[in-house]
Parts: C-alpha cells; structure tokens; sequence
C-alpha cells in the first residue's frame, strides 16, 4: 500500500489545525495547487481574500508534528488523499454537489486498524434522535445488526439514543461499525461513550474532521454530519424530531445522490414527527426491516426484499366466481341451489356445476335443507376439563401392609 510522503502528510496535518470545516475556499486552493503549497501561502498570510477568512485567525499555529505525533499515542492516524486507503469513490460526490459548504474533507483523523477505503465499501448510516423512544433504540439496534450481519459497515455518530443502539447492534452480529465524531480522534464524545467508541475502533473505525485536542461544539456537528451521509451508500433517520441534526443529514444525504430512508413511528410519538414529515414530502423511502434496507441501497436485482408471507386462507385457489358461491352458504342450516344462485348472483346453472366441483374440495357439504359450508373440526384442547380442575385427585391406594 503507497501512502503519503512525510512532506505532504504534515502539510494536511497543518491545514487541518488552521481551518474550521468545510473551508471551501482552501480546498479549491489545495485543489489548485497542492497541499505543501497551500501549506506554505496559508501560513505567510499570501492567500486570496476567501481564504483569509478561513485561516487568519489560526494560521500562526503551526504544530504539524504536534498533532501527529498526539494522534499516533491516541492509537489514531492521518489519512490523506494521497493515500491509498483514502475513501476517494464516496467523496467523489463532494465535486459533483452544488450545494454551499459540501466540500470534501482536507483530511481524516482515523482510529482503527482496517483501511478505511474497505470499511465504507459497502456502508449505510444510521441516525436520528439523541432522546430516543425505547420503540427507536429497539429499531436502531435490529437495523444496525441486521446490515452487519450481511456484511455491511453502520456509519453513526456515537450520540446517545439512536446513533449508540445502532453501533451496539452491529457490535452485537460481529460486524463493522464506523463512527464520526465532532471533536478530536483523541477525545470521547459523549464521555459516556469512551468504552462503545473503544469497541467501534478495535473491529471498525472511529473518524474525524478535527485535529487532537479539539472540543465538540454545536455547529460541528452539523458539519460532521455531511461525513455520515457522504461516506455512506445511504442514511436511515430511525427517530427524528420536528428539528433534528438527522433531518439535516438526510438533507445531505440527497444533496449528494444518496439514498434517504425513514423509519415510520407511532402518529403520537413526537420522535417520529420529523421521519414521518419526509416520508410524506417523499423526502425519504419507507423502510421497516433491514430488507427494505439492503434492496433500497443494494445491487440492482441481487438484494431485492422478499415479500411477508401472509397467512393462507382455504379459499384463496378458488377463482372469484366460486368464491362468491362458496361465501353464500351459511355456517348453520343450508340452503338450496336456488337460494345461492340469488344471494351470490351466479347463474343457477353455474351453481348447480360448482357445488359438487366445492363439495370435493372441502369447501361445501350436503345437509338437509340443501348446502352450507362444511363444519371444520376443532383442534383437541389441551386445558383440562372444569371438572378435573375442581375434582380432587384420589389418592393411590396403600399397599397391601
């Protein structure tokens, strides 16, 4: 596997320290002339204008080898571009959106072991509500270990509620599970997280836009988020509020061609209000099982969901003609052949054919007073008789002394 030179690491790890992300503007500058050069016009102030904004403020913090060198004892690497494991297929879409600030990431702060190039090959996000209903985490948590199980990486944020059940379930089937987070690669968010955040990153991969050291904040999860939806196939809102960081994913998430799922929750539950709106603005694709999942984001007639089976009645090969002749006989008594030719509107002729044709179906029997349908016999019950529940058990005789 080629990787990076030392040069060129260093001068991504630099720009990832001096720009808040998405930094549009210096990533067209990389873009134009290489991040060593960006690295260096970045740091002697000789940038356009647009640039400026972005780096002035940090442009003298200069601590490359700093922040390498806190991310190696962390466990965590840099992965650049130039790399080989850089997840170049799914950020291809960054170049193609139009939206403002969907911008590719300069960098990757990455915990794991497995090149992340093969852990997002085949990927789905899963997000929605940090205050979750039990019926969202249950869902979140089937959905998570249902993809893993077929051999699907979960992508999430690590947050409480959704984003952790569906970690744990995909943790759960022995599969891989990727999280982003808005901080630094060496910090855990939420801390209550530190031992699921440890369990992701030894099977899968905990990631980063932000250099060691770096503290969550409220706007950089939104930024994150465009990681979710990017390094995915497609996004799954499980849970989502009337506002929700999740709702601006899957907002993401289309912006760059991805498939967009919602989970539909109960009409009352104020956590399925936002689901349910983009499920209604067609926003998103109904899912219910993982299934539906895997067809909605998978290979073009390899994944397709099969149909629930439902329960068989003894009249469904029955073709509608004498259907309606078998419904018109009645459970109790009989009727005659006339008398089910005017209640079911078929021609006497036809009824007089089908009725013996029903007869040795078992769908129709002769009584005396003409024809009904057959009494079916009753399974044998198991529950013992009133009578041998109240009546007392004889004890055995003794033994002859």
């Amino acid at each position: 596997m080629s990787t990076a030179d030392h040069e060129v690491r260093t001068a991504r790890a630099y720009l990832s320290r001096v720009a808040e992300p998405p930094a549009p503007a210096l990533a067209t500058l990389v873009t134009h002339v290489g991040p060593v050069l960006a690295a260096h016009l970045v740091r002697s102030g000789e940038v356009p204008p647009e640039v400026g904004k972005e780096t002035d403020a940090r442009r003298l913090v200069h601590q490359p080898e700093h922040d390498l060198a806190a991310a190696a004892a962390a466990g965590a690497r840099l992965v650049v571009p130039e790399d080989d494991e850089w997840p170049a297929w799914p950020l291809a879409a960054f170049d193609l959106a139009t939206a403002r600030g969907l911008v590719a990431p300069l960098a990757l702060w990455v915990r794991g072991r497995q090149p992340l190039s093969e852990l997002v090959e085949r990927a789905v996000a899963v997000v929605g509500a940090r205050a979750a209903t039990a019926y969202g985490e249950t869902m979140a948590a089937e959905i998570g270990h249902g993809l893993a199980g077929r051999g699907i990486t979960v992508v999430s944020g690590a947050a409480y509620g959704i984003d952790g059940a569906a970690h744990r379930g995909a943790l759960a089937a022995e599969g891989t599970t990727l999280a982003a987070l808005a901080c630094g690669i060496d910090l855990s968010y939420p801390a209550g997280h530190t031992r699921l955040l440890d369990q992701i990153a030894a099977t899968g991969a905990v990631i980063s836009e932000y250099p060691p050291g770096s503290v969550a904040a409220r706007h950089r999860f939104l930024v994150r988020n465009r990681l979710i939806a990017g390094l995915t196939e497609g996004t799954v809102v499980v849970e989502a509020g009337v506002r929700s960081g999740s709702r601006n994913t899957a907002a993401t998430a289309r912006a760059l061609g991805r498939v967009v799922m919602a989970v539909p929750g109960p009409v009352t539950s104020a956590m399925s209000v936002g689901c349910h709106a983009l499920i209604r603005d067609e926003a998103a694709l109904l899912v219910g099982r993982v299934e539906e999942v895997v067809e909605s984001v998978g290979r073009l007639g390899l994944d397709l969901a099969d149909e629930p089976e439902a329960a068989r009645r003894h009249t469904d090969d029955l073709d509608p003609e004498t259907l309606r002749v078998h419904e018109a006989l009645p459970q109790r008594g009989g009727r005659s052949a006339e008398e089910v030719a005017f209640e079911s509107g078929v021609p006497l002729n036809r009824v007089r054919a089908l009725l013996p044709t029903l007869e040795l179906s078992g769908h129709a029997e002769r009584c005396d007073e003409g024809w009904r349908c057959p009494r079916r016999p009753r399974a044998p019950s198991t529950r013992p008789s009133s009578d041998a529940v109240l009546r007392p058990t004889r004890a055995p005789p003794h033994p002859p002394g």
